[in-house]
């Protein structure tokens, strides 16, 4: 009897062990490029086109530092409540110490495209890498010799503070198994090049889907949920559908307004975080403006999930 209990013993931690090595494995993070693509993703990039992935990206909504008005200021500190804990966002200024100044493109591709930092550390999708992970490599390129212009900030924000087990970033790994897709965004030929491009700019530059969705208990986006608004990510207040669900009033050209100047159709500013959004919007191309509302208008219709 007690061979047999020992031999189960035995059985029971040789079988927590292999789980464990198993976790490991899979949950190691696997940044999108290796050394091999340094030299590629090294070559000149064009710092004014980078400027306008900079604002399609609203980069500064996040990074600019708290407390004053230059947008290019890009210190970090702002704090962001989520039910896992308070994030600080990253200083990502040129400065060699405590933003990204010693950075190469390649970790700025694998930060926004693959969610890994330079040490090889998984990032938390508070950075919306799950969106930037469909950007084109050389918007990448552009975004890093703009970014190498700006102003270095000295500042060092906050750590994060999080609650157990938020804090194993190896966890993150194992989410990304599961709700992490790298897959380009490949043209659609049936659509015209306005459609393309707004789909391009909604989806993975704009990130939009990442504010204007409701996410289950592992923060992820249900797909029948996507761009159908909710509840905001910090617990206050509410972000509107953005489906023919609630813009069924809406004209390609109020769409294209409220980007332009903050107004919508019924003369209305818009406030909160889209307020900085709009800020953003309006640097980008006449063009850009009038792709993004040509998708918004193509989504399907869908129910906002009410609040749980």
């Amino acid at each position: 009897m007690r061979r047999r209990t020992r031999l189960a013993l035995w059985s029971i931690a040789l079988l927590a062990v292999a789980g464990s090595a198993a976790a490991w494995m899979l949950s190691a993070p696997r940044p999108a490029f290796s050394e091999a693509d340094a030299a590629r993703l090294e070559q000149p990039g064009d710092p004014e086109r980078g400027r306008l992935v900079f604002a399609a990206g609203d980069c500064a909504s996040c990074h600019a530092s708290p407390g004053q008005h230059d947008r290019l200021r890009l210190g970090g500190g702002m704090a962001l409540s989520s039910p896992f804990g308070m994030f600080r966002v990253p200083n990502i200024s040129p400065d060699p110490e405590v933003g990204i100044g010693r950075w190469r493109t390649i970790n700025l591709a694998n930060a926004l495209m693959s969610g890994v930092a330079p040490s090889g550390q998984h990032l938390y999708p508070a950075l919306p890498y799950t969106s930037y992970a469909h950007m084109k490599v050389e918007d990448v390129r552009d975004l890093m010799a703009f970014l190498r212009t700006l102003p270095s900030v000295p500042d060092r924000p906050p750590p994060h503070e999080l609650v157990f087990p938020f804090t194993i970033r190896r966890g993150i790994g194992l989410w990304k198994l599961v709700y992490f897709d790298r897959a380009p965004i490949v043209p659609d030929p049936g659509r015209d090049a306005a459609w393309n491009r707004g789909r391009y700019v909604v989806e993975a530059l704009g990130h939009c889907a990442e504010c204007h969705s409701t996410r289950n208990l592992l923060a992820a986006i249900p797909a029948e949920q996507r761009f159908a608004g909710g509840p905001d990510q910090e617990g206050i207040g509410f972000i509107p559908n953005l489906t023919p669900t609630h813009l069924s009033g809406w004209s390609k050209q109020d769409l294209v307004g409220m980007l332009t100047t903050g107004f919508t159709p019924d003369l209305r500013f818009v406030g909160s975080s889209m307020a900085d959004v709009v800020t953003d919007t309006a640097m980008l191309p006449d063009s850009d403006r009038d792709a993004i509302a040509t998708y918004i208008e193509s989504l399907p219709a869908r129910p906002t999930p009410p609040p749980s």
